[in-house]
């Protein structure tokens, strides 16, 4: 029987936040305007208007591929692509073709992190290049509406090499570079509002069950891959990537058990039916005629240019949750928990640095703890100052209520007031332990930790369970 493996590759296009347009001084407002309020002749591409690249934004595409390991072209150019669409006023894109910003690049995941799987994997960036993003498509009825106020906008594309073959590492992925974008601060990397838009390239391969069953992650060679590629445009959910990704494999899978492949085009996802459906035949780079843009001079860059942009780079997610395990000694799970928004990071590191806590000695796990169970959702409305005060209220209640009331002699009153329970609860109804909880718990005030107070009942009742033995 066939064995079928697929291969995945994706597109990633992220939205800069910059003042103004990639090439002219519009100002970026596509949310809050009227429709085509903020254009030019430059973004709405009328006979003699001259594109001026923005500065900031070749900067930002800089740092992003930093972050993503790439090396950075020291010689670069912009380039025509040309295809005709009603969104694309001038009958071609500005983008980069064979020179892009940035090439060769990789985003890296040690083991347990992320996937709960003891297996480290990287995966590799082909490319990231700048672009301008097109106009807005509105569909009303029978009719489609145009808003030039997004066209021009910076557009970052980060292109992946092959290396996926599942839907799950495939979320990882681009979960773990939302975080990075968010932590640069170059996008809001909205995916509600198409700030970041996900493009996965699916086919599937047929392989013998001995490399089905060996799970190292080999990077796919250019001769192993299928004869063709389905691309999914234009996704603005991970999860709906997932299921796209999980919908068009099966897909694929039945067209090629009855002998046939499937045909290379470009579809859409339908999250109201779970489906993708197709839109258009896929094109080839051929296909765009591209060649270098004549009104844009081709751009190079010193190493000291490079280098003062890398200098700007923060600490990112991953190298921040290794230093929260080894240096803080926080659980994995709570330091992954506790460096997906950048926010949170800075209030939590704010709060740990706080005379306050480290006076009274309350560790870093301690704060972890308050932070992701007690006032996480609260977070973003407090401000530095009330979470430490908040942190210290807690933890010093946890203090006093040890010096007037003894857990474990608490726990011992209850079992001895509850005989039918802890009988039950010996006799296999786990349940029964909740009920016990509860008793302690009101006993306490509340102000207890319910996993200790479990785990001395459950000690307790060990003991008696087993001198009644002896």
């Amino acid at each position: 029987m066939k064995q079928y493996k697929p291969v995945i590759g994706l597109e990633i296009h992220v939205e800069l936040k910059t003042e103004s347009g990639m090439f002219c001084q519009c100002k970026i407002n596509q949310f809050t305007s009227l429709p085509n309020s903020h254009v030019c002749p430059v973004c709405l591409g009328l006979p003699g208007a001259l594109p001026v690249p923005n500065k900031k934004a070749i900067e930002w595409t800089i740092k992003i591929a930093q972050a993503l390991n790439c090396t950075i072209n020291k010689h670069t150019k912009f380039d025509r692509k040309h295809y005709s669409y009603p969104d694309l006023p001038k009958g071609y894109q500005i983008s980069q073709y064979d020179e892009p910003i940035a090439i060769n690049g990789h985003l890296d995941f040690e083991a347990n992190y992320g996937t709960n799987k003891n297996e480290s994997k990287s995966f590799r960036i082909h490319r990231v290049h700048l672009e301008e993003d097109t106009g807005k498509l509105i569909h009303k009825g029978d009719d489609t509406l145009i808003d030039f106020n997004r066209s021009g906008t910076p557009l970052v594309e980060i292109v992946t090499e092959p290396d996926f073959s599942s839907s799950t590492d495939v979320k990882m992925f681009l979960e773990e570079l939302h975080t990075i974008i968010r932590y640069l601060d170059v996008s809001d990397a909205d995916m509600e509002k198409g700030t970041m838009r996900m493009e996965p390239n699916i086919s599937v391969r047929v392989t013998s069950n001995d490399q089905i069953s060996n799970s190292k992650q080999e990077p796919i060679s250019k001769f192993q891959l299928p004869n063709y590629k389905v691309e999914v445009k234009n996704i603005n959910s991970f999860n709906f990537v997932k299921r796209a990704i999980d919908y068009e494999v099966k897909r694929h899978i039945e067209l090629l058990e009855q002998g046939k492949t499937p045909p290379q085009e470009t579809r859409g996802w339908d999250s109201d039916h779970n489906k993708t459906y197709s839109q258009r035949t896929k094109e080839a780079a051929h296909d765009y005629r591209y060649f270098p843009d004549p009104d844009i001079p081709p751009f190079e860059f010193s190493d000291e240019y490079i280098e003062s942009i890398r200098k700007t780079l923060v600490e990112l997610p991953h190298t921040k949750m290794y230093r929260y395990i080894e240096i803080l000694k926080l659980k994995p799970m709570d330091a992954y928990i506790l460096t997906r928004d950048k926010n949170t990071t800075k209030k939590f590191e704010i709060a740990i640095s706080n005379n306050l806590i480290t006076k009274n000695n309350i560790s870093p796990q301690t704060v972890a703890n308050i932070f992701i169970n007690k006032i996480g959702k609260q977070l973003p409305s407090k401000t530095d100052k009330a979470i430490v005060e908040e942190i210290f209220s807690l933890h010093k209640l946890k203090q006093d209520l040890s010096n007037f009331l003894n857990p474990e002699e608490v726990c011992e009153k209850v079992i001895q007031n509850n005989p039918n329970v802890v009988s039950d609860y010996k006799n296999g109804k786990q349940n029964a332990i909740m009920f016990l909880v509860g008793q302690v718990m009101r006993e306490m005030k509340g102000k207890a930790d319910a996993s200790v107070v479990i785990a001395k009942l459950k000690s307790q009742i060990s003991k008696i369970h087993l001198k009644s033995q002896n």
